[in-house]
């Protein structure tokens, strides 16, 4: 038995990519362990085209952002689901310097293309401790990864496409031209399995970078507010009267577990923000793949060019996995060149 790809991994770089390639008419294994831990099934699946208290474009923002909504809003249309949920950013102003700083950013077209024109303050006001006012940043929103994951399990287990645990790489049988596992050759497998990849013995020496994080689940009676607020951390409204509140960043510790120090840094920090009461019902805690040089790693291993790797994301891996899927689909198929500042090439001499 043969087949065109064995995709190891199902967190949000999995799912898309393994999507991406069974559009083009390969033919995907998609492997996951559900015992394994997940960053995706923790985050919260923002995306926002202006990062920081300085508004930074994200990293190829133009191109990401269209196409990511076109990406999502495709499998929903195609499947008759919905986990993408379009939501303005309102970033409320701490001070009046800051008020004033944040405006003269919007000089900057690139960055002005983002934002509102008007943002009506006093929609949040309710709510939201706010008195130097706010801006509203645009095409973003967020994405119910758990669902999104869910779906497209659900469309590759119809398929007869989808191998429920874990894949050892020792277990394959790497020659040149594919990769053998379970009496099935494929032409590539793809590791898509996050911050696990640092453990595989084929990807260790790519250079990660790992950063913990926490965020709080939180009942907040009455909040009506539609769209992400963020000032520091985020609320992201799941449903009337329902939140989420992140994230924390930690570079130590670095270990799924939920800590007091955590939730008691989102609590003081969401405390200056919000205005209303709330009661707090989960925590949870997820390590993220990110890299030194904060870009991702996609592209074959230059000893065994079977076998390949899509992850290294972040925090960003909502945003970047649907374009740079795509372009590693032509990579793979079409022999068109990878995006060099995630390209693994690289590191290769690491």
């Amino acid at each position: 038995m043969t087949a065109d790809f064995l995709i190891v991994g199902q967190g949000v770089a999995g799912s898309v990519l393994a999507w991406t390639l069974d559009q083009r008419g390969c033919s995907v294994i998609l492997a996951d362990d559900p015992v394994l831990p997940s960053a995706s099934a923790v985050a919260a699946g923002i995306v926002n085209p202006l990062t920081g208290r300085k508004l930074v474009r994200t990293w190829k923002a133009d191109e990401l952002f269209p196409f990511l909504d076109q990406f999502y809003s495709g499998i929903e249309h195609a499947l008759g689901v919905q986990f993408f949920h379009s939501k303005n950013i309102y970033r409320p102003f701490r001070s009046v310097r800051e008020q004033t700083d944040y405006l003269a950013l919007l000089a900057d077209p690139a960055v002005r293309a983002y934002v509102t024109e008007t943002t009506n303050d006093q929609v949040y006001s309710r709510f939201i401790n706010n008195p130097f006012g706010g801006l509203e940043v645009t095409q973003a929103g967020w994405l119910d990864l758990n669902e999104f994951v869910r779906v497209v399990k659900g469309y590759f287990v119809r398929k007869n496409q989808y191998f429920e645990g874990r894949i050892i790489p020792d277990d394959l049988h790497i020659k040149a031209d594919k990769v053998g596992w379970k009496g099935i050759d494929f032409t590539k497998v793809i590791f898509c399995d996050g911050v696990l990849s640092r453990e595989n013995p084929l990807f260790s020496w790519l250079p990660y970078n790992p950063v913990k994080g926490q965020i709080l689940t939180a009942v907040a009676e009455g909040y009506s507010i539609r769209n992400i607020v963020n000032q520091g951390i985020f609320i992201l409204p799941v449903r009337d009267g329902l939140i989420r509140i992140g994230a924390t960043y930690s570079w130590h510790d670095l270990d799924w577990q939920t800590t007091n120090e955590g939730r008691e840094f989102l609590e003081s920090k969401v405390r200056e923000l919000l205005t209303i009461p709330y009661q707090i019902v989960a925590q949870q805690a997820g390590i993220r793949p990110s890299t030194k040089d904060r870009r991702p790693f996609i592209g074959l291993h230059p000893e065994h060019p079977a076998v390949g790797i899509f992850g290294g994301m972040g925090t960003k891996g909502v945003s970047l996995a649907p374009y740079l899927a795509e372009q590693f689909s032509r990579y793979l198929l079409d022999g068109e060149d990878l995006e060099p500042e995630a390209n693994i090439s690289r590191c290769v001499s690491l």
